[in-house]
């Protein structure tokens, strides 16, 4: 691209003219006063003759008084405010204030053929306003216009908000938005525009009758200001709505010529413009335009800019190409030897080589495009003539059934010949050219309804989008609001572990500041209900508290930055992650086991699908026998479980921070101990061992049917779990723990090391984790998302998220040098974990590789190494009883008496 070229494209979107006629202007009341005041372009311009004035969307139309006593027509001069997008109405050409306004932003237009000839109807959100214009040609035209202009602003309005500002955009989009219904209507130059509004007021308007009641101050107003106004200097009395003309000058002109420098590409511009000037009404309108137009104005200025972007960035070519050119010649001059200046040629030939095979293979391309945009335009032309044809042919049977309809009334005239006959069909002529009449205006009504209707409907969904990207980009100023009260948050707790230290009035201060924080509502202030986004509730969509309620005064402060830190997580990835995803979920019929679905459930199941994603990963592994959830309900009824008492025990103590398991009354304590008592009988080996309790309690809450969450539970623990991971000794529990501790060891090195060093038990802490498999130790939403995954890949996404939370707080834990520090750090940190992605990302990425035969196989070490321990441990039971028995046996009494005992 050269220079010229930057400055042609500057020339040609500057000159460019509108595309239609009447776009909206600056309201001619401006003009008059600019005019008036010598302020502006147009104090300066000559005032341009009738011929090239620019068709402003103005004219005389009757409006119809709503309310009773005023209903009756009354004439008023309307002209269309670009600006607001507003048709205000006067009592006559030449007043000044306007008797009112009707906003079209939001209007919608409407005719009915049952209605006098000319009228038509606007409705805005407030109020509907019935108009009449002189014919049905006036009538269309004003509601084509309308449309036209209420598109133009919207659009317009929408892109000015984003940053672009295309008039081209709009045309063309006007174009496609009411071309293919109803064609252009010619404009009707002698009721509308303003030659007309220049021609003396009818008699209609200034009739005593037509006079507003409704505005009296604003009669008196125009009254006194056409009474007491000054005259202007021409033999005839010009409108207010007349304006004169500037010459187009930019303001980037204007500073140009302050400053004395010209810009190439204005320079340019302006010899295009000279070029190209010719009295046309097409340029007049658009300099008009230009000047009373600031958008036009915006975009003007832009593409100068843009083009001075691009001759800048062409300038720097060219210098970098100089530069390189000139570091070639020192080089050469430079050059010690004849045979390395010899090398430089020769290098600089292969390289001009180069660079001619590679211009030969894009010459080629180029050959090729070509031939093929040759053959597409050739196909192109093809169909337009078969297009032709087919309508040619259509028009042609329309003519040999006009001809055969005429023929027949001919013959039907011919047997007719009697008196009554003849006036017989030419009543039927005179009712079939009405009928016809009718036709035509109901398809012109037709027409208009369905350019109406497509243009409504992309209006409201360039609002429906608006609306949308608003929603985002609130739900992310949201956010940051929940970031940045969570980092005052954590900045109170630090203080708050730092108030032994500070004096009194500091601690007081700190104290009142943690207080306010505790006791301020962290809800969302109420949403419409069109926005996706719920405010935080105490609890979620399964009943589990949000804000767990700790006594512990620094527990409150973490529980609340969690519930923050958990909001502006879901913010932020409803729109970027969790919308995707759930329109995947959405899409997705039967399901089957593929890659794809591996990768949906770990990314978690929306809340709508994980019931029947749960039902169909349980019956894959378990055969569901119709009635056999009954059988053992009956069971139970007949005959007492050993187990009962217990379940009983720890029925009552299952997920306290759940509301549904909070009341002792509740349904689910009811479904939940049926559950534990039907797996009691089902398998007797383990009957029960506690944590099956909360097993249970969470398949209940997501299956809602205790029948599902039996066969949940059973499995879990007869299917997934390894054997003996629920027995009296709790034998796969424990090998569990030693291979979690070979991983931890491989995949965390410094934490490792970290923990041998301060001798720390892992399995003092992990235990519970793997037994209960995280219940009642993540928040809510990450454990759900955790269960999605083991139910569908098995254990080893246990040992995955393990693994990961230690990963997720690793340099938290490093920082800890006292061991009583890391107990008690461990003891809560998995509930300050709220982010749900990188936690999955840090599983199922960082951990990597982790292949299920491994797992299996470190097992199955560890279990003979286990099994071996317990025989040891057996027999050295026996030996210390065996020995127990030998001290008490009666050779080895020492004579202890009473006394002695009693001492």
């Amino acid at each position: 691209m050269t220079e010229t070229d930057g400055n042609d494209k500057v020339a040609d979107v500057r000159e460019e003219p509108p595309k239609e006629a009447g776009a909206p202007a600056k309201p001619l009341y401006d003009a008059a006063v600019a005019e008036t005041s010598g302020h502006g372009a147009a104090a300066t311009a000559d005032v341009p003759s009738p011929a090239h004035k620019p068709t402003q969307l103005c004219g005389y139309l009757y409006k119809l008084g709503m309310k009773a006593p005023l209903r009756a027509w009354k004439c008023r001069f309307f002209s269309y405010d670009g600006k607001k997008c507003h048709l205000l109405y006067y009592r006559t050409a030449t007043d000044v204030c306007p008797l009112g306004s009707i906003d079209l932003h939001a209007a919608t237009f409407h005719f009915s053929m049952e209605a006098e000839e000319g009228i038509f109807e606007i409705k805005t959100p407030t109020k509907p306003y019935i108009l009449k214009a002189t014919n049905n040609h006036a009538k269309m035209y004003w509601l084509q216009q309308l449309q036209r202009k209420r598109w133009e602003y919207c659009n317009n309005a929408s892109k000015l908000q984003t940053g672009m500002i295309l008039p081209s955009d709009v045309t063309d989009n006007h174009h496609s938005t009411e071309g293919d219904f109803l064609s252009p209507v010619k404009t009707p130059t002698e009721v509308v525009g303003l030659n007309f509004a220049l021609m003396p007021a009818p008699q209609e308007s200034t009739a005593l009758q037509n006079i507003s009641l409704k505005h009296p101050w604003k009669e008196i107003q125009n009254t006194v200001r056409n009474i007491c106004g000054p005259k202007p200097p021409q033999t005839i009395s010009k409108s207010v709505f007349h304006f004169q003309e500037a010459e187009p000058t930019t303001e980037v002109e204007v500073s140009a010529k302050q400053s004395g420098k010209m810009s190439p590409s204005l320079n340019f511009a302006r010899k295009a413009r000279k070029r190209n000037e010719s009295p046309t009404s097409s340029q007049e309108k658009n300099s008009h335009e230009k000047n009373n137009n600031p958008q036009l104005q915006i975009q003007a200025i832009t593409e100068e800019l843009k083009s001075q972007k691009d001759l800048v960035k062409l300038l720097h070519r060219a210098l970098e190409s100089a530069q390189e050119e000139k570091r070639a010649c020192t080089e050469y001059l430079h050059a010690p030897e004849e045979e390395d200046r010899l090398e430089l040629i020769r290098h600089k030939v292969r390289q001009i080589v180069d660079l001619r095979q590679r211009g030969e293979v894009l010459e080629q391309e180029k050959l090729e495009l070509e031939q093929c945009i040759g053959l597409k335009e050739s196909h192109i032309g093809e169909l337009k003539e078969h297009v032709q044809l087919l309508m040619e042919k259509n028009s042609a049977k329309q003519q040999v059934i006009m001809k055969q309809n005429e023929q027949l009334l001919i013959q039907i005239d011919k047997e007719n010949t009697s008196s009554v006959g003849r006036e017989t069909l030419q009543r039927q002529y005179r009712k079939i050219d009405s009928l016809m009449d009718d036709i035509n205006a109901y398809k012109t009504q037709n027409q208009f309804l369905n350019s109406e209707i497509h243009q409504v409907t992309r209006l409201w969904r360039n609002t429906a989008e608006k609306e949308t990207a608003l929603l985002m980009k609130c739900s992310y100023l949201e956010a940051r609001n929940c970031q940045i009260e969570s980092k005052y948050l954590i900045a109170l707790r630090k203080l708050q572990e730092a108030l032994p230290y500070l004096d009194a009035e500091y601690s007081e201060v700190i104290k009142r500041l943690i207080e306010d924080a505790l006791q301020s509502d962290i809800k969302s202030p109420r949403q419409p209900s069109s926005m996706h986004y719920s405010p935080i509730s105490e609890y979620d969509d399964y009943g589990f508290m949000i804000i767990p309620e700790y006594e512990v005064e620094h527990l409150k402060l973490l529980a609340k930055i969690q519930a923050l830190e958990i909001r502006s997580n879901k913010l932020l990835t409803h729109d970027v992650v969790d919308k995707p995803l759930r329109i995947k979920w959405n899409n997705m019929g039967e399901l089957s086991h593929s890659v794809e679905l591996k990768t949906l459930v770990r990314c978690g199941i929306p809340t709508e699908h994980r019931k029947r994603v749960w039902k169909w990963l349980t019956s894959q592994r378990i055969r569901i026998c119709d009635n056999h959830y009954k059988d053992l309900l009956r069971k139970c009824e007949n005959a007492q479980h050993p187990a009962s008492q217990q379940i009983e025990l720890d029925i009552h103590r299952t997920l306290t921070n759940n509301k549904n398991f909070s009341n002792p009354t509740s349904e689910f304590i009811q479904k939940l101990r049926r559950v534990l008592l039907a797996f009691s009988w089902q398998n007797p080996t383990i009957g029960y061992c506690q944590g099956l309790n909360r097993l249970a309690a969470l398949a209940l809450l997501v299956l809602e049917d205790e029948e599902s969450a039996f066969y949940c539970l059973v499995d879990v623990v007869e299917n997934i779990m390894p054997a003996e991971y629920y027995s009296n000794n709790l034998a796969g529990s424990q090998v569990d723990q030693r291979v979690f501790k070979d991983f931890f060891s491989e995949k965390l090195p410094r934490l490792s090391t970290h923990f041998e060093q301060y001798k720390i038990d892992l399995s003092l802490i992990t235990f519970n984790w793997l037994l209960v498999v995280f219940i009642d130790s993540l928040v809510s939403d990450i454990l759900l998302r955790l269960w999605d995954a083991f139910l569908y890949e098995g254990t080893k996404v246990i040992f995955r998220y393990a693994l990961a939370i230690f990963k997720y707080n690793e340099e938290e834990i490093l920082k800890l040098t006292e061991e009583t520090e890391i107990y008690q750090y461990l003891s809560f940190f998995t509930k300050t974990i709220c982010d749900g992605r990188k936690l999955m990302n840090i599983a199922f990425n960082d951990m990597n590789p982790f292949p299920m035969k491994l797992v299996r196989n470190r097992r199955a070490v560890h279990m003979e190494k286990f099994k071996v321990e317990l025989v040891e441990l057996e027999n050295l039971k026996r030996e210390y009883m065996k020995s127990k028995q030998d001290l008490r046996s009666p050779g080895n009494d020492m004579g202890v008496s009473d006394d002695d005992e009693d001492t």
